[in-house]
């Protein structure tokens, strides 16, 4: 019986092995880089884009498809058919438009210096593509335009743009730069500095008013002609647009390589010969897609549908496309003052706090944390160089846009994860002072307890997020042990009570010491910012229980 049981025993076992085995090569393990469609969110009202870029890096290289209109905040959406062009800085989920800085268009047309926009795309240098000729990954991006047959790959590093055409057709073929495209230009340069090379500035105005971009343009081959725009939209000075010749191409690939950075044409050329170093695409792409499987791997995920693997990836991914590094390979960056700076650590830009402080900050303390220290190191230059810790800032600029001072929030849950507790005392310092500022309602909030509608737009919420925000700092008061400020904010953040009115149950807006006359709770208005008394009666995320009782 015994040598029957070892028998058996030792059957089952080697068909379990073999069940495992054929089991395992049936199935496929895909990497989270193979679940992200960067295509999600680029559709809709979405305002995502599908081009190369890499995690929180300064390029993001992309096609626009849009010029325009709201849904054109990061120049592309997924419904349009025309290409104006490849740029190289894009914003994602955005509700207002800027960047799309350095358009760059391969033709093989007649030169032209028009986008065919307000007249034909015919008579312009944009070009028609069809979705089958599109496809894009994780810092990757590759199109097939119409117009002449041409084909465009894209990718990045952290600080360069990495370009290749292939021209099907054999003819002569040309790109056109632009530095026109979309934004308003307040001052820009353009110069030829060899046959392989091109240098220059763009500064120009929208949603950041004073955004400096400069770059540096290597080409694979050299251009025989360099054609500068005579007839510019602009003042009679230097063009803002040239066309590069390429007549006798010695293969009918052409690969550019465009450094970029906020501090000089000099440091652009310094990025792009630490970042790009040869003239193998390949190379780069597979670098590109080695970074990004590297960071979406981070987060291991069990069980769930294949669609919802595909949404938690992407949804990953476009949680690391920003903040942006703003620094150079040297340490340079352009402050908040204007001037240029060096920082031995890493600086970054684009803080939508208003958007981020909820959750996406609190994501990185857990697998970010190198990355958020290094955010707040920027908190605090922002602080030293422009005066104010940020709101929303974006390329060096306040924008004045949205509410609230949430970045107390992502400085206290970093302290508490004993992340970059050495500065502690410096930001604390820079909290207090972004609290106190002589504007936005703030001092009305200080001194009554609440913002009067007559005093200030969107009252209602300014009270309830100064109320958490102010919860925050007493919390961080409490952490340094200054009792005398711990009281004073603990108060301050007692403050939602004061618009809380127990007849309705709803946070309501206040006139004259009273409760607002006509109050409708589903109404969207200038009292409350993007929603409705539904929504931000709940927003007492510091005291629940207060919340309760006051119920």
């Amino acid at each position: 019986m015994n040598f029957i049981y070892k028998y058996f025993t030792v059957l089952l076992f080697f068909f379990f092995l073999v069940s495992c085995e054929n089991t395992s090569s049936k199935e496929t393990i895909v990497s989270p880089y193979e679940l992200v469609n960067v295509f999600i969110g680029t559709g809709g009202h979405g305002h995502t884009f599908p081009g190369a870029t890499l995690p929180f890096g300064m390029v993001q290289l992309s096609p626009d498809t849009r010029l325009e209109g709201w849904d054109g905040c990061s120049g592309y959406h997924y419904t349009d058919s025309i290409i104006y062009g490849f740029s190289h800085t894009h914003l994602s989920g955005t509700g207002i438009a800027d960047y799309c800085d350095l358009l760059i268009m391969p033709s093989q047309d007649d030169i032209c210096f028009d986008n065919g926009f307000k007249d034909s795309i015919e008579n312009g240098y944009s070009s028609t593509f069809k979705k089958a000729n599109e496809t894009a990954s994780p810092g990757y991006y590759e199109v097939l335009l119409d117009k002449n047959n041409i084909h465009c790959k894209f990718t990045s590093t952290q600080r360069v743009g990495i370009h290749e055409y292939t021209f099907k057709n054999k003819k002569a073929a040309h790109l056109v730069i632009d530095l026109e495209h979309r934004d308003r230009l307040l001052d820009w340069k353009l110069d030829v500095t060899s046959n392989k090379e091109i240098a220059g500035s763009r500064i120009s105005s929208s949603w950041a008013e004073n955004q400096h971009f400069y770059f540096c343009i290597q080409t694979s081959q050299p251009f025989e002609n360099a054609i500068y725009n005579q007839q510019s939209d602009l003042e009679l000075r230097d063009s803002s647009k040239l066309a590069l010749m390429f007549s006798n191409l010695n293969s009918d690939k052409l690969m550019l390589k465009v450094g970029v950075s906020t501090v000089s044409p000099e440091n652009a050329k310094a990025n792009l010969m630490a970042e790009a170093t040869h003239w193998d695409f390949d190379k780069y792409k597979n670098k590109t897609q080695e970074i990004w499987t590297k960071a979406l791997s981070k987060i291991e995920i069990e069980g769930g549908s294949d669609e919802e693997k595909k949404i938690f990836y992407t949804s990953l991914y476009h949680s690391m496309i920003a903040p942006n590094i703003i620094s150079d390979v040297d340490g340079s960056y352009r402050g908040t003052d204007f001037n240029v700076h060096h920082s031995n650590v890493p600086v970054y830009t684009v803080f939508s706090l208003w958007d981020t402080f909820r959750a996406t900050h609190p994501l990185f303390t857990l697998i970010e944390q190198k990355k958020t220290s290094e955010f707040l190191n920027t908190f605090l230059t922002q602080y030293q160089n422009g005066g104010q810790l940020p709101i929303w800032e974006l390329c060096a600029n306040y924008t004045g846009c949205m509410i609230g001072y949430h970045v107390v929030s992502v400085i206290l849950d970093a302290y508490v994860k004993n992340i970059s507790q050495d500065k502690a005392k410096e930001l604390y310092q820079a909290m207090l002072h972004v609290s106190n500022r002589e504007k936005l309602g703030i001092p009305e909030f200080n001194d009554n307890g609440y913002i009067s509608s007559e005093d200030e737009a969107e009252s209602v919420s300014k009270n309830l997020e100064y109320s958490y925000n102010d919860w925050c700092i007493a919390q961080m008061s409490n952490e340094l042990n200054d009792t005398l400020n711990f009281n004073k904010y603990i108060r301050r953040a007692q403050h939602f009570k004061n618009i809380f009115n127990p007849k309705s149950g709803f946070m309501q807006p206040k006139l004259n010491g009273n409760f607002k006359f006509g109050f409708i709770p589903e109404e969207v208005n200038y009292n409350y910012t993007e929603a409705n008394s539904w929504q931000y009666s709940f927003f007492v995320p510091h005291d629940i229980k207060g919340l309760i009782k006051l119920h």
